[in-house]
């Protein structure tokens, strides 16, 4: 009993917002785990290659070190992890895969305004031409001094957007108002909050400050009573329900982005190239006008840059509805075969950003099911790019790479193929040290062929 505690301390410890604290109990764990102490399961194939942090928001509160410790002791093939707008938690999170031997994969993503698309709703919802887009395979946390403007950026774009919804809502939730300085920075490790973020805060402060909270939820949600009374009782319904009210269109706090809200797509792929990783297409469900478009998406995408797409896969087939999820299934299928007939590796996973997703999709379910190997090779070919660009610099988009792979094809299959063969931890960096940058590909197949 006394061990169980003391495990669950810390894993608790894990999501301090102190690096050192973090850093200090996943030391502990492996050691644990070494002992025999902690229940490890092993040999799944179990992925979950978009994993939101505490950098950016994860609904489990998850840091990048947490997300590590949550695939050893689950025993998940692999796992990546993606934020919103930063990259503050690369380095901490591929050091953690290194030193718990765990299979991992790092991104980023953000919002992006595509005009060709400006008449069209892509995938964010009543917004034509903005387009929810990544970066995966980030090799590090520090980026060049080209691409750092670019990231800079980004986070300056998210601190304006946060701030006009405050000033919004403030106006709305009287007597009730949040500080974004005082009440949303501390919320985040590295003064990085998102919209999720400042929904909490405000939940915070009405707890703080009003008797009846049913009253006044009632009356600024414009719900009844008893609708409220439910919620109150359940803090993730409470907050997806205050930001699907006050914060999403159609709600006070709801700005309609301009052309300018966001970066291009160009500028966002200039910090994905230069920091050596790849622009990833996000796929919605296939609903969209956009997205009905697909064909001509993809290819405008490519044109632009794009070598590999991206699902949240539970989204398209876990619906209560029989008919909507008869067409989301469709469209899933139609869109995982057009991937790859176009040569693009599929990155999937859950997203964890929001209350109710899932820790790790089910590949057992009849819907997934005859994709997983293709799920799962898309996961190798990232981790394998990810392992050569960060201890060799070889990675998909390096100069070796486009003498070496006339087609995409040819570059697919190659980092699929090392990424299948390199163990994760001290074992794959040990035999990563044996290659050098003037091996041909097939040589250093042999290599990794040898150390199996």
């Amino acid at each position: 009993m006394i061990e169980t505690e003391k495990i669950s301390d810390l894993e608790k410890r894990l999501n301090n917002f102190n690096l050192h604290i973090r850093q200090s109990a996943f030391s502990e764990l492996l050691q644990l785990t070494k002992m025999g102490k902690v229940d490890i399961k092993e040999g799944n194939l179990d992925i979950n290659m978009h994993c939101h942090t505490f950098f950016s928001f994860n609904a489990y509160g998850y840091s990048p070190t947490s997300l590590v410790w949550l695939a050893k002791k689950n025993g998940w093939k692999m796992v990546g992890m993606v934020d919103f707008d930063v990259l503050d938690g690369v380095d901490e999170f591929l050091q953690a895969c290194e030193i718990g031997e765990v299979r991992g994969t790092a991104g980023i993503e953000t919002r992006v305004f595509i005009p060709e698309f400006s008449n069209r709703e892509i995938n964010s919802p009543g917004e034509p031409g903005v387009a929810y887009h990544m970066g995966i395979g980030f090799s590090g946390t520090k980026v060049t001094s080209p691409a750092t403007p670019i990231l800079k950026d980004l986070r300056n774009r998210a601190v304006h957007r946060n701030q006009m919804v405050i000033q919004r809502v403030n106006s709305i939730l009287q007597p009730v108002t949040i500080d974004y300085e005082t009440d949303v920075l501390p919320l985040s490790p590295s003064a990085t909050p998102t919209e999720r973020h400042i929904v909490l805060a405000y939940i915070r402060a009405v707890e703080k400050e009003i008797l009846n909270l049913t009253s006044f939820w009632s009356e600024k949600l414009q719900m009844t009573p008893d609708e409220i009374t439910g919620l109150l009782t359940d803090s993730a319904k409470l907050q997806n329900q205050v930001r699907s009210k006050l914060m999403k269109r159609g709600g006070p706090g709801y700005v309609m982005p301009t052309p300018n809200t966001f970066p291009s797509v160009e500028e966002f792929h200039n910090l994905i190239l230069e920091c050596g990783a790849l622009p990833c297409f996000a796929w919605l469900d296939g609903t969209s006008k956009g997205e009905e478009d697909i064909d001509e998406l993809l290819e405008l995408m490519i044109d632009k840059g794009v070598v590999t797409v991206n699902i949240i896969p539970d989204r398209n087939w876990n619906i209560p509805d029989d008919t909507q999820r008869q067409k989301k299934v469709k469209n899933l299928n139609e869109f995982i075969n057009l991937a790859q007939k176009l040569d693009l590796p599929i990155n999937v996973g859950t997203e964890m950003n929001s209350y109710g997703n899932k820790l790790v999709d089910d590949f057992k379910s009849p819907e997934l099911a005859g994709f997983r190997s293709i799920f799962l090779a898309g996961a190798f070919f990232v981790y394998g790019h990810t392992m050569f660009e960060r201890n060799l610099g070889l990675g998909y988009q390096s100069e070796w790479a486009q003498v070496n792979f006339p087609s995409r094809r040819q570059s697919n299959d190659f980092y699929t193929r090392v990424g299948q063969m390199i163990q994760p931890g001290e074992a794959g960096l040990n035999v990563l040290k044996k290659l050098n940058t003037n091996m041909e590909p097939s040589s250093i197949l042999r290599i990794l062929e040898g150390t199996r």
